[in-house]
């Protein structure tokens, strides 16, 4: 079982299975294994002091007093795709397939790249906007150079400009756009539509035939923006026991209290932003 430490003055300690990413958890099905890794990392919880021991899971593992459930935050979306392009085109509703069209009448083309610098670039302007703390350079460096052939960077481009970004990872036949956005510029032009219909354009084209849009949380724009996709969202089940903490976690940026956080970060300069921005990130597991 993977787990990660994660430290953060501001938002606590906690051990997480599995932090930055969707799910995690136990790779067992044998109740005696499975009672024998909780007692281990309950145990490891509670010598490293941690508010809370985490599990990201996509079907309920424990059903007891020991451990709370949400089921009602996050959501992750996947659909299967077709070996040819025009039954994916026609397989997305018609209002957002227009919203496809559209950025390909405007001549938008993917350019994959080699350079994660490259994508941070437009993936920090992104996240920028949103007021949401952006990831180190290195951080992406780490992960194209660890995942290699698996991690695509993929730039979506407006003549010379780039408009849009995103980093997907492949694995067994799926397909994972996992961090991605695009600039101000790229609203007026579709932009994010046309990226990730080109993302699953390409991924068809190698054989992939699963297309998993990732997590998002309930009640968002991004929940909202792949349900117009026609995928149907499918509940995360996040178990959390907890050690020093006397209620579950709720850091994430629905909570009214980080609401005057977010916009003040949305007005901070871009350069500090990025500056300032890492520091804080790696404690948003």
């Amino acid at each position: 079982m993977p787990l990660v430490h994660l430290k953060s003055r501001l938002f606590g300690s906690s051990l997480v299975s599995t932090a930055f990413c969707v799910v995690g958890g136990p790779l067992v099905t044998d109740p005696v294994a499975l009672a024998a890794l909780d007692d281990a990392a309950t145990t490891l919880a509670q010598k490293l002091g941690v508010g809370h021991l985490e599990y990201r899971l996509r079907a309920p593992l424990h059903d007891d007093d020991h451990w709370q459930r949400r089921s009602d935050l996050y959501v992750t979306f996947q659909k299967e795709i077709s070996a040819k392009d025009d039954d994916n085109l026609k397989a997305i509703p018609r209002k957002q397939r227009a919203m496809v069209r559209k950025g390909i009448k405007l001549g938008l083309v993917g350019e994959e790249t080699a350079d994660p610098d490259a994508l941070h670039r437009i993936y920090a302007q992104s996240v920028h906007n949103l007021g949401t703390p952006v990831f180190s350079q290195r951080y992406f460096r780490v992960l194209k150079e660890v995942f290699g052939d698996q991690c695509e960077l993929l730039l979506i481009k407006s003549a010379a400009e780039t408009v849009a970004g995103v980093m997907s990872f492949r694995y067994n036949g799926v397909v994972l756009p996992y961090y991605g956005g695009g600039s101000m510029a790229a609203r007026a032009v579709a932009g994010n539509d046309f990226m990730y219909w080109e993302v699953m354009r390409r991924a068809a084209a190698r054989g992939d035939r699963v297309f998993d849009f990732g997590r998002s949380k309930c009640g968002t724009g991004s929940y909202n923006f792949k349900k117009y996709w026609g995928f149907e969202p499918e509940p995360l089940h996040y178990e959390y026991r907890l050690i020093a903490a006397k209620s579950v976690p709720e850091n994430n940026p629905l909570n009214p209290k980080y609401r005057l956080a977010i916009k003040a970060w949305q007005k901070m300069p871009l350069w500090l932003a990025n500056k300032m921005g890492p520091i804080l990130s790696r404690s948003l597991g």
